[in-house]
C-alpha cells in the first residue's frame, strides 16, 4: 500500500501493517552524571593524566571511558549499567586490565577512586 492509498481504497478487509515492538532506548547518562563526569575529566586532563575520552551508549550500559593517549586503550571505564542497580549498584570504575575497582550506587562515591585531589606538599 502506498502513501497516497487508504485502507478505504482497498475494501473493507484491507490489511494495516502497524509497527513492530518499540525498539529499546539505549542507556545515557543524565545531565547531572554527565556534569560530574565531565568535571572530573577536567581536573585529570588539567593535572596531566589524562588527554581524551569517548562515551558509548549501548542497549544494556552506558560506558564513559578515559584515555592517556588516544592510540591506547581506555585507562578507566566509568560504566551505568542499570540491571545491577538493586544487587551491587549501576555504577563501576573498570581499570584497563579489566579489574573493577569500585561499585556503587552513588556515582560521586565510585569517581572518587580516581579523583587525585590537588595537595600542597611541604
Amino acid at each position: 500500500m502506498s502513501e497516497s492509498e487508504t485502507p478505504q481504497s482497498h475494501g473493507a478487509g484491507a490489511v494495516v501493517a502497524f509497527p513492530g515492538p518499540a525498539k529499546p532506548a539505549a542507556v545515557t547518562f543524565d545531565r547531572r552524571e554527565l556534569s560530574e563526569l565531565l568535571n572530573l575529566y577536567g581536573r585529570m586532563v588539567a593535572a596531566g593524566e589524562w588527554r581524551d575520552y569517548a562515551i558509548d551508549f549501548l542497549k544494556d550500559k552506558a560506558q564513559f571511558s578515559v584515555y592517556r593517549r588516544t592510540s591506547e586503550v581506555p585507562l578507566y571505564r566509568i560504566v551505568k549499567d542499570p540491571a545491577l542497580a538493586k544487587r551491587q549498584g549501576a555504577y563501576s570504575i573498570v581499570a584497563a586490565t579489566g579489574l573493577i575497582l569500585k561499585r556503587g550506587s552513588d556515582l560521586s562515591r565510585v569517581l572518587r577512586v580516581v579523583d587525585k585531589k590537588l595537595s600542597v606538599v611541604s
